[in-house]
């Protein structure tokens, strides 16, 4: 009997030993210790994620070969207002956008307008970025930042046209030049479902005035024309 009990102390001490080892090792890791570096490693990932997202740029959506040749004169010219064009840009927008998970608004005022939203730290923000548009030599038209409302934050102009870049579903037509502050329409690339084509020829918006000429295909100008060739040459 004394010989086992010999035997039991020190299994008794190793036991007793190991508790004490892990207790000092429970007493090393204070928990609220652990969860502070956590938080700051969380924080400090989603600042990094945020800051990848906002600087990164894709490449212009465009492809200048494909813009269309508009050359002798309008079959028609128009004289409209803003209420007519938001109309218009309303419902293609409306459908363009049919798809998409994040959708943004374009209309004029007194001066044209972007409005969209975007996410940091899963809450939306909206934004409204004013334009002042500009009617170019070769009837595109070149829409120049102006000024930005966005709440409380202080983000600039750039930041936030290189958001619209990389994340809003643009048309092939449409160019953010985040580093200029301006968005160009380039209406030689837009064509209509019959294929005829428009370029822009006034944009007055304090004056209401909006001018614009419809161009007929360049194959079937050609065509016209030769028909009527052939016709004054048979009289």
């Amino acid at each position: 009997m004394v010989e086992e009990s010999e035997k039991k102390q020190p299994e008794k001490k190793r036991k007793r030993n190991k508790k004490e080892k892990k207790q000092s090792v429970n007493k090393k890791l204070n928990p609220w210790k652990i969860a502070f570096l956590a938080l700051i490693g969380m924080l400090v990932g989603i600042l990094l994620f945020v800051g990848i997202r906002v600087t990164q740029v894709r490449e212009p959506n465009y492809d200048s070969s494909k813009a269309v040749p508009r050359s002798g004169n309008p079959v028609l010219s128009i004289q409209s207002n803003k209420q007519q064009i938001n109309e218009l840009i309303s419902f293609y927008l409306e459908d363009f956008q049919k798809d998409s998970e994040v959708t943004y608004d374009f209309y004029l005022e007194n001066e044209a307008m972007l409005a969209g939203n975007f996410k940091i730290l899963g809450h939306p923000i909206q934004f409204n970025l004013y334009f002042d548009p500009y009617v170019m030599d070769d009837g595109n038209v070149q829409l120049k930042a102006k000024s930005l409302s966005i709440g409380t934050l202080g983000l600039p102009i750039k930041d936030i046209l290189e958001f619209v870049q990389r994340d809003y579903n643009l048309p092939e037509w449409v160019e953010v030049m985040p580093e200029e502050k301006y968005i160009l329409l380039r209406l030689d690339k837009f064509q209509m479902m019959n294929g005829m084509f428009i370029r822009a020829d006034k944009i007055n918006l304090i004056d209401d005035d909006i001018r614009v000429s419809i161009y007929l295909p360049e194959d079937n100008s050609t065509d016209s024309s030769a028909t009527s060739e052939t016709s004054s040459s048979e009289e």
